[in-house]
């Protein structure tokens, strides 16, 4: 079982790939709010219908973070980055600002 449970999970990986390289389409097909929230739940459900137990949690933690990704769950997306190693943040200077600085 360990082999075809192997090929499953490569085959799950190979769908949330294809689902996030859709989201853009769906969500400019999707008339409105509550079509793109249909759309979503249908494949929400059909990939975890196909998700063995042993792996259920942490595929619904990978579409979790899609659905924040694409704003159809709620969640905190990241707008900002924040450096690794605490690296002060750069200033940009416009031609304009040379003489100020």
């Amino acid at each position: 079982m360990q082999g075809n449970e192997t090929e499953l999970e490569a085959h799950l990986e190979a769908e949330l790939e294809a689902l996030d390289r859709e989201m853009p389409r769906m969500q400019s097909m999707a008339g409105n709010i509550f079509a793109l929230a249909t759309a979503w739940a249908e494949r929400h459900a059909a990939i975890l219908e196909r998700t063995p137990p042993s792996i259920r949690a942490a595929m619904e933690a990978r579409l979790h973070r899609i659905g924040i990704r694409w704003g159809v769950v709620n969640g905190a997306r990241m707008t900002a980055q924040f450096p690794a190693l605490g690296l002060p943040p750069k200033r940009i200077v416009l031609p304009g600002d040379e003489e100020a600085a």
